[in-house]
């Protein structure tokens, strides 16, 4: 029996990952100083990101590295919070999923929504076993979407550059 080498799988554009997820936040999230514990927000941005690179990668993806969570605006009791992510590059078997995290206001709610939070996750696809799996190229479909792809290869150069270093100081 011959075997042909598999190709790489199609591309899907930025849109077919993206993602929304939405909650109102109740007393149980509040932290000592009376607003959201910023834990849960957190959660909360891993589980839509999750969405959006399990989505992308056709199956189950694990966070591999939060590599950065800007805190904006508090949240409080009562705001009806959307995260929103969106798959911004890929490698073989990892993603960076970026989210953004608004939030409108119970006590405001004719006002637009209020940014609270943004955040670069990185995933990595693993079939059922554990093993990483190669995801799908991701296609930018506009200018933004471009900028967000060349500014995850930043990061991701970034990352890789300080474990190396990281890497050669535990060397000497």
């Amino acid at each position: 029996m011959t075997q042909h080498p598999t190709a790489a799988p199609p591309g899907k554009p930025t849109s077919y990952s993206r993602v929304t997820l939405s909650r109102i936040m109740t007393a149980v999230d509040v932290n000592l100083y009376g607003t959201v514990h910023g834990g849960v927000l957190m959660k909360f941005v891993d589980d839509v990101a999750g969405a959006a690179a399990a989505r992308h990668s056709g199956g189950t993806a694990v966070t591999a590295a939060i590599d950065e969570i800007v805190f904006a605006e508090p949240v409080r009791v009562g705001d009806l919070v959307h995260a929103h992510a969106q798959v911004n590059w890929t490698g073989h078997s990892s993603m960076e999923v970026g989210v953004r995290v608004v939030a409108e206001r119970w006590d405001s709610a004719e006002d637009e929504p209020v940014p609270v939070a943004t955040a670069y996750l990185v995933f990595v696809a693993v079939d059922v076993g554990g093993a990483p799996r190669s995801v799908r190229p991701v296609l930018p479909e506009n200018p933004e979407d471009e900028r967000r792809f060349r500014e995850a290869e930043i990061r991701r150069a970034h990352r890789l550059a300080r474990r190396r270093a990281i890497q050669a100081h535990r060397a000497t």
